[in-house]
Parts: C-alpha cells; sequence; structure tokens
C-alpha cells in the first residue's frame, strides 16, 4: 500500500506519541517530553518511512526505527544546544536554559538509550544491519561536531573541511535514515546505496540553507534570533567564502568580529551581515545550495522504480528547499 506524505506524518506523529517514556524521575523525563514535542519537522523520520514505502516495503517494520531516529537527532541538539550556549531551539527556550546544563546532558543521556531501544525493535534478520547504520551515524555525527568545535579556534578552515564537517554533522542522519528504510523494503544494494548518496546530498543541502536563514532569515519565522552562528564564532560556508572573496578591509573587520574584539552582539553581527551583502554571498550560498539539491535529485534519478513511487520524497524535498524556517 501506498500513502501519501500527510498520511505518513500522522503515523509518524502517532509513533512518537506512543513511545513511553516514563513518568519518573520527572526531572529527567519531563526534559525529554518537552524536547520531542517542541515543534520539529519530523524529517528524518519521514525519510525513512517514506523510503520504505517507496520500495514497498511494510512501513510497519521501519516506523520503529524512524522514531529512533527521531529521538537521536532531539538529544543531539539538545547537547549541541549547551556546546553552542544557544539559548532558544525553535522558538522556545533550550532545554539546559529552561532547566540547567546537568539536567540537559542527563536527559540528553537517557535519550540516546530510549533512541536505541527504538532501533533493537528492527526484523531480526535485518537487526544487526540497521545497528551497523545506525552506530555509523552516531559516531559520524560526533566527529563531525568534534570539527565544528575544532574550526571555532582555527584560523585555515578550507570549503572542503567545512563541506566534510556538515557532512558527518549533518548530512550522515538523513543518508542513514533513508538507508535504513530501504533496507527494510529489502530494496537491492544499488538502490540502497544511491538512496544514501540523495540523503548525503540532500543533508548538504539542508545544512547550507540553515547557514543562510541564520543570517538572512526571518526571525519571527526562523524560530530563533538569527546571527546565532556570528555570535558563536561559526566558520559556516558563509564566512569561509567571505574570507576567500573579502578585500584587507573586509578581511580585518571579519578578524576582529570573530576574534571578539566586538563586544557588542548587535554591532558584530551586523558588521559581518553587512560585509556578507557587500560580497554576493546570499546569492553565491542560495548558488551552492542548489548545486547541492540538483545533485541529489541526480542520485535520485538513478533509481530505478516507477516515478510515481517517487513523488513523496520528491515532495518533502521541494518543500525542504523552499522552506523559511
Amino acid at each position: 500500500m501506498s500513502y501519501t506524505i500527510d498520511q505518513l506524518l500522522k503515523k509518524v506523529d502517532a509513533q512518537m506519541n506512543s513511545l513511553g517514556i516514563p513518568d519518573e524521575p520527572k526531572e529527567l523525563y519531563q526534559p525529554v517530553e518537552y524536547c520531542l514535542k517542541n515543534g520539529g519537522k519530523r524529517v528524518r523520520p519521514l525519510m525513512a518511512v517514506i523510503s520504505c514505502d517507496m520500495f514497498g516495503g511494510n512501513i510497519d517494520k521501519v516506523m520503529p526505527l524512524a522514531v529512533g531516529l527521531e529521538v537521536f537527532h532531539n538529544f543531539t541538539l539538545m547537547h549541541d544546544d549547551i556546546m553552542d550556549q544557544a539559548p532558544m531551539r525553535r522558538g522556545k527556550p533550550a532545554v539546559h536554559k529552561k532547566w540547567n546544563i546537568n539536567t540537559a546532558i542527563l536527559s540528553g543521556d537517557v535519550m540516546f538509550a530510549l533512541a536505541y531501544q527504538c532501533m533493537l525493535k528492527a526484523p531480526q534478520k535485518l537487526l544487526k544491519r540497521v545497528l551497523e547504520a545506525f552506530n555509523e551515524t552516531v559516531i559520524q555525527v560526533c566527529e563531525g561536531q568534534q570539527y565544528d568545535m575544532n574550526f571555532e579556534t582555527a584560523d585555515n578552515v578550507t570549503e572542503a573541511d567545512y563541506i566534510n564537517m556538515i557532512r558527518l554533522k549533518t548530512a550522515v542522519l538523513p543518508a542513514n535514515s533513508l538507508k535504513i528504510g530501504a533496507i527494510v523494503a529489502g530494496a537491492p544494494e544499488n538502490e540502497i546505496l544511491n538512496s544514501y548518496l540523495f540523503g548525503e546530498s540532500f543533508g548538504l543541502a539542508f545544512q547550507l540553507k540553515d547557514d543562510w536563514l541564520d543570517v538572512f532569515g526571518d526571525e519571527e519565522v526562523f524560530g530563533k534570533k538569527t546571527g546565532g552562528d556570528i555570535i558563536a564564532n561559526k566558520k559556516t560556508w558563509l564566512y569561509i567564502k567571505a574570507f576567500e572573496l573579502a578585500n584587507d578591509n573586509q578581511q580585518r573587520k571579519l578578524k576582529d568580529a570573530f576574534s571578539d574584539r566586538m563586544h557588542h552582539p548587535e554591532e558584530k553581527i551586523n558588521t559581518v551581515k553587512n560585509i556578507y551583502l557587500q560580497l554576493g554571498l546570499s546569492e553565491l550560498a542560495v548558488e551552492q545550495m542548489e548545486k547541492y539539491y540538483q545533485k541529489a535529485f541526480d542520485y535520485l534519478e538513478k533509481i530505478k522504480i516507477p516515478e510515481e513511487s517517487k513523488s513523496n520524497l520528491t515532495q518533502l524535498i521541494n518543500k525542504l528547499i523552499e522552506r523559511k524556517s
């Protein structure tokens, strides 16, 4: 049976709501509930379920795994917010701000265990392969986060370095979500690979869009204050490209801003944003995103199934391409 994307989203939400998070100790589990119910697009679980459905699989078999991927994703966000000292998440106070850092660490830890419980519900004959894919994702996401933190104090981050970092930190999770869905559906190996590569290219475009939104997005729609990456001295694609294109005066201003010589956050954000605009980086970033989106669709084209079977995935990606938050 094939489903519409709205039907699949409702099934994912229902599965999320039936996760069975314990009530006590409430200090541990209330932040988990808060995090999981604080919005989110459910992109990764939807990708797992859409992939399984696309290849004619039984979506009931992948649904617990899809939820596990979403719980893991939210765990990473909870801990990322601590490391980035980010006060807001999806328009609401981050867990470490609403409660405290120790609570956010411990609640995140239990989310990781809950994610594993979900992944253990894979069909028995596929359990080893699913866990291998999940473990690979976990390790690579951690590697990506470490590179991201390293870049904050590095002076020689290249565009290739940055793309590899976001591939690890962001892109491998949607890639493996699609891969796991295809595995559960029993798809051929070449189709599993093309699904993974599609997700990886999409994930790169998705993160570049996030970088763009953090500087140029509408704060009310975006759900958090723009300029957070600038305040955190994040070496995003915009920053790296700016140094490549900037003149000596612009480079000096960027170095001053990112060395924390500017103590007023608004001054720092406005200085950097103005240089980005002078260099035409908004348009260049959009071109870069579109390059990876096109690469993703090239891999989708290689998947030899009827076009109507790909419609949900195409619809989801097109919606994410146009997103404002």
